[in-house]
């Protein structure tokens, strides 16, 4: 019969065992002959790592696995490596705009590097839409899309239907409506409205208005689904919008705090006319003048898309349009007046 490897545990410096080892308050020990072995340098490195792994991809939060990196010198090293980046969830990488910084976009940069698809979608959308880096931004969406990524299919839709980051000459509705289809057949609830609109106004694809009804139905269950899962959950407050939209709506008012203390460039004329899409969890900006579309009966209203534009009516706009539609009838009237 095999004999039981003798342990020593040391806690608060009291010791059980041989008077040789280590005394080190609060650590486990393990005796090996005569002398002590921090049990976390006793584990192989593939073991370590896949642990890492592990907590990466379950991580509420980028400070989940930060609080892992810190536990000593060596967890820090093996957090950084690319077997664990490229797990990391995508709450993992949502960093909040408040604390962007140097060190949050090299983290993101490093596991968009490893392979992580959900660092490519989040870390493409800020640089497209925030820092106004169009070409990187770009190309880390088309790589998140290539590897299957539903919201960047989807971002990638969009940037087809407004011809983004270029001319009204570079609009593709049938690429748009392409990327859309690939997003809905993934389950994506904007995709699936967005692709319902699109059969139904037939715009880059052949009219079809029954079908479009139908996905736009299927996109309603999903939501009601999804809001349900939320609530019991108990995390109903982040069922609207992902990530990347939601450091969208943080960073517009941080940067225009910043531009007005004069810590950050303020921009020419053309940027201070750029609008917001009016869907208040998009977050997204046009990358031109009067690139999204504006709503047909009060003109105030800006979209980025169907799929937001409906989404907003249903919840604020269908009140607010005919009243801004009345001042802006007033108004044209009194200028005439005049």
């Amino acid at each position: 019969m095999r004999r039981p490897t003798r342990r020593l545990s040391l806690i608060g410096g009291a010791a059980s065992g041989s008077g040789d080892a280590d005394a080190r308050p609060g650590k486990l020990l393990v005796a090996v002959g005569r002398h002590g072995v921090d049990a976390f340098d006793r584990l192989p490195d593939d073991l370590v790592l896949a642990v890492l792994a592990g907590l990466a991809a379950r991580a509420a939060c980028p400070a989940d696995l930060a609080a892992a990196a810190l536990t000593c010198r060596r967890f820090r090293e093996l957090a950084a490596h690319p077997a664990v980046l490229s797990r990391a969830s995508a709450a993992a990488v949502a960093v909040r705009a408040a604390r962007w910084s140097e060190a949050a976009h090299r983290f993101l940069r490093r596991c968009a590097a490893a392979g992580n698809l959900h660092a490519c979608y989040f870390l493409g959308m800020v640089r497209f839409y925030c820092l106004g880096a169009r070409t990187a931004g770009a190309a880390l969406l088309a790589r998140a899309a290539a590897g299957g990524h539903a919201a960047a299919l989807y971002a990638l839709a969009v940037v087809q239907f407004n011809g983004s980051g270029g001319g009204k000459a570079d609009k593709d509705p049938r690429a748009g409506v392409a990327l859309c289809a690939r997003a809905a057949w993934l389950g994506h609830v904007p995709a699936l409205r967005e692709l319902g609109h699109c059969l139904q106004d037939g715009y880059g694809a052949r009219r079809d208005a029954a079908a479009g009804r139908c996905l736009l139905l299927h996109a309603t269950a999903r939501e009601l689904l999804s809001r349900r899962h939320c609530r019991r959950r108990g995390d109903c407050a982040e069922d609207d919008g992902d990530a990347a939209s939601r450091f969208m709506v943080e960073w517009w008012p941080l940067a225009g705090k910043a531009a007005s203390a004069g810590l950050a460039p303020s921009g020419d004329g053309d940027d201070m006319d750029l609008r917001l899409c009016s869907h208040a969890r998009c977050g997204r900006r046009e990358t031109r003048r009067h690139e999204f579309r504006r709503c047909s009966a009060c003109g105030f209203a800006s979209y980025c898309s169907r799929a937001c534009q409906a989404v907003d009516w249903k919840r604020a706009h269908r009140g607010q349009c005919a009243a801004a539609a009345a001042a802006g009838a007033r108004w044209l009237a009194a200028r005439d007046m005049h």
